[in-house]
């Protein structure tokens, strides 16, 4: 039986490891590499090895940052009394790139999912209870979780933690601009905007 080269079939079970790539289009991205003459493979292998060497997580907001704390958080222009809580770096990556929202951030690192053994305690719940309580006068934290039931679900449990911890705070929720089951990363700038200028109370 024929079988590839070790080195081909290792690469192409890391590639089949990634979300959303299966076994053939992992084939297909490995052996794209392997024929490409124009394709630096040091310089790819290199920026592999440094985005875990280079790349680390803001102590205040959990953001992807290369300097901690983040630019954003250091940033006197931005309105560090309004806090929007999304569920991953890319999401407020997302948001910022409308230009619209001049609020911090805060990235709870995925949501509640029982099913997956996902609890509070994983993610940065207790840090945003600190912020929203802080020296830092918060007047309104959005909550901005996916539409999704696990975002939904984690929405309710932090409207309710925050209602007891900080009562002061104003909560909303972003508009209903994005579809159910969609995610924020693959939203539009149009949609995005109209999301957060409809953000309700709740």
């Amino acid at each position: 039986m024929t079988k590839l080269p070790s080195s081909l079939q290792k690469l192409i079970n890391e590639f089949s490891r990634l979300p959303g790539i299966g076994p053939k289009t992992a084939q297909r991205l490995a052996f794209y590499l392997l024929k490409k003459d124009n394709i630096d493979i040091d310089s790819l292998s290199s920026a592999v090895a440094n985005l875990k060497q280079n790349v680390t997580f803001c102590s205040i907001c959990h953001n992807m940052v290369e300097t901690d704390p983040c630019q954003t958080c250091l940033d006197p222009k931005r309105d560090h009394g309004l806090i929007c809580v999304v569920e991953e770096p890319l999401d407020a990556l997302a948001i910022d790139k409308t230009g619209n929202f001049q609020g911090t951030f805060h990235v709870l690192g995925g949501v509640l999912n029982p099913l997956e053994g996902i609890g509070p305690e994983h993610l940065k719940i207790d840090s945003l209870i600190e912020r929203a309580k802080g020296p830092v006068e918060v007047r309104e934290i959005i909550i901005a979780t996916n539409p999704s039931l696990e975002g939904e679900t984690t929405a309710m449990h932090l409207l309710k933690i925050l209602k007891q911890e900080a009562p002061r705070v104003v909560v909303s929720r972003i508009a209903r601009g994005l579809p159910m089951g969609g995610d924020l990363e693959y939203a539009d700038d149009i949609t995005l905007t109209r999301a957060m200028e409809g953000r309700r109370e709740i």
